[in-house]
């Protein structure tokens, strides 16, 4: 781009981005929420067998795997017919009643009924949040802006989402610390009014964002097939190694936040600092979010998200030490993975209308498919790291229970969610790193804007 491009292209307003990002607010509460607690939810509450429980969340995922796509294509036709991707975005509406279904199970269900209860509710929730998420993400591609003007729009997404997790991650645990399976339904009734109300504004923002800063059309080939145009997605090396660095980033933080519950209970004896660690984790991230853009003017998006995925490395090994030294020691490690994970937020995503835009330059705009393959990646990351963390309860002979319950568990199942909670997501970042290490895109640019 050059610099006369550079000036006369669109900057939006405060007040429109904090509109569209508020979005964000809703969506982390069902990003951070069934993520946090569902599987710990299942065990502990439910009396489901580990592997049952892993089971029940990874299979909706997989789902989503396929319904991605599928929405993206749909919203590029939608794109092209209407001029704007809004209407499917209503499905987020509707998201929170279904996260309240989901935890708000028939008293006379317990252990894998009460699992099939769950999954249902959670592959429906997964469905209205892929009709919002897709084209809500998909906004800032749309938008005939800049590369650091992208940055600065997935800044405003990223703060009000970490704000969002935040507030879950925080309100969650304390209105369940009861354990009662009534405490998890006041809960998501709770937070259900946020999702609705933050899906509201949002689509009023995305409206104000595509009126100042243009609407860039899908290409009149995208959309008539979603293989076609996972395809040519696929097809773009350095968007496809953005996303295979993504599916590694997600299953890691994934995973990270289903352990948290059973690293608080089982190691620190003691459920209620769950709450803590969230809050540790997720408030420095807050103000983390505009100190990263200013490194990625600096050294650029790719530079970035290195450290960032580094800091995490290096963050989950030094808790491998900290669990035998105390909460304090473990929270301050917590807070430092917390301004690394701003970071792998803000960097992965405003990377990937980076990649859009370098399609759109050789003519192959498909904004919704490049999203729709995105956000299945990043579905199958919320599943699969809450599955894999399963798994290590499973290897360690975990004992699940029921509300009320105080279940004694072996010393291998102590070590084996330490070590699911530290070493593997150590080494699933890692995976990461080496990924995101061969995307050219940022040196192919020069950095230009």
């Amino acid at each position: 781009m050059t610099a006369a491009q550079a000036v006369a292209a669109p900057r939006a307003s405060a007040g429109s981005l904090s509109a569209f990002a508020t979005g964000s607010l809703g969506m982390g509460v069902w990003v951070t929420v069934p993520g946090l607690l569902l599987l710990y939810f299942l065990t502990d509450v439910l009396g489901v067998a580990a592997a049952v429980a892993g089971l029940a969340l990874l299979v909706p995922k997989i789902i989503d795997v396929v319904v991605h796509p599928l929405v993206g294509s749909h919203s590029d036709r939608q794109a092209r017919r209407t001029g704007h991707r809004r209407r499917m975005m209503l499905g987020g509406v509707l998201l929170g009643g279904a996260m309240v279904a989901m935890f708000t199970v028939p008293a006379g269900l317990d252990g894998t009924p009460a699992a099939l209860w769950v999954a249902a509710w959670f592959i429906v929730g997964n469905l209205l949040f892929a009709m919002f998420q897709v084209p809500y993400l998909t906004t800032p591609s749309d938008l005939e802006i800049g590369y650091d003007e992208r940055t600065r729009v997935f800044m405003f997404r990223m703060l009000f989402l970490t704000i969002g997790l935040l507030g879950a991650g925080v309100a969650a645990p304390a209105l369940v610390t009861g354990g009662a399976r009534g405490d998890y339904t006041v809960m998501a009734s709770l937070l259900c009014i946020v999702m609705v109300v933050s899906a509201l504004v949002a689509i009023r923002g995305v409206r104000a964002l595509t009126d100042s800063c243009g609407f860039r059309l899908p290409a009149d080939r995208s959309g008539h097939s979603v293989m076609a145009d996972v395809k040519v997605a696929w097809a773009d090396r350095d968007f496809r190694m953005l996303v295979l660095s993504y599916l590694f980033t997600g299953t890691t933080t994934h995973l990270f936040m289903a352990a948290l519950p059973y690293f608080a209970r089982y190691v620190y004896e003691d459920a209620g600092i769950t709450a803590l660690f969230m809050g540790s984790f997720l408030a420095p991230a807050v103000v983390a979010g505009p100190l990263w853009m200013v490194v990625s003017r600096r050294i650029g998006k790719q530079r970035g998200l290195l450290i960032s995925q580094g800091v995490f490395v290096v963050g989950s090994v030094l808790l491998l030490l900290t669990s035998r030294m105390g909460v304090g020691a473990s929270v301050a490690v917590v807070a430092a993975m917390g301004i690394a994970f701003a970071g792998l937020q803000l960097f992965a995503f405003s990377m990937v209308p980076d990649a859009v835009a370098a399609a759109d330059a050789a003519g192959e705009t498909q904004a919704g498919g490049y999203t729709g393959v995105w956000t299945a990646t990043e579905a199958l990351g919320t599943a699969i790291g809450p599955y894999l963390y399963s798994a290590a309860l499973v290897l360690g002979g975990f004992v699940s229970s029921t509300a009320g319950e105080a279940a004694v568990q072996p010393d291998s199942a102590i070590s084996a969610l330490v070590v699911g909670f530290t070493v593997v997501p150590a080494v699933l970042m890692a995976v990461a790193m080496a990924f995101q290490s061969r995307y050219r895109l940022d040196a192919a640019r020069g950095r230009s804007r």
